[in-house]
């Protein structure tokens, strides 16, 4: 499995912090901007090739240990 690309794994983290305080205050610029991340993390080219479940999980075990307050 290829490593999880700095890019993608930033923004998984601030998609993370951005849920977090969009479920404290829920405000219309948060929704966007949490659909927006969602889309670039989806549509990411390193997902192109066969390792999409792998990858996501390791994607979404790097989220939670990079600065994570979880």
């Amino acid at each position: 499995m290829r490593p999880i690309p700095d890019d993608l794994a930033q923004a998984l983290e601030e998609w993370h912090t951005t849920y977090r305080r969009l479920a404290e205050q829920p405000r219309t610029a948060l929704r966007r901007r949490l659909i927006q991340l969602s889309a670039t993390v989806m549509s990411h080219p390193h997902w192109q090739d066969g390792e999409r479940t792998a990858a996501r999980s390791a994607l979404h075990t790097n989220g939670q240990g990079r600065g994570s307050s979880r």
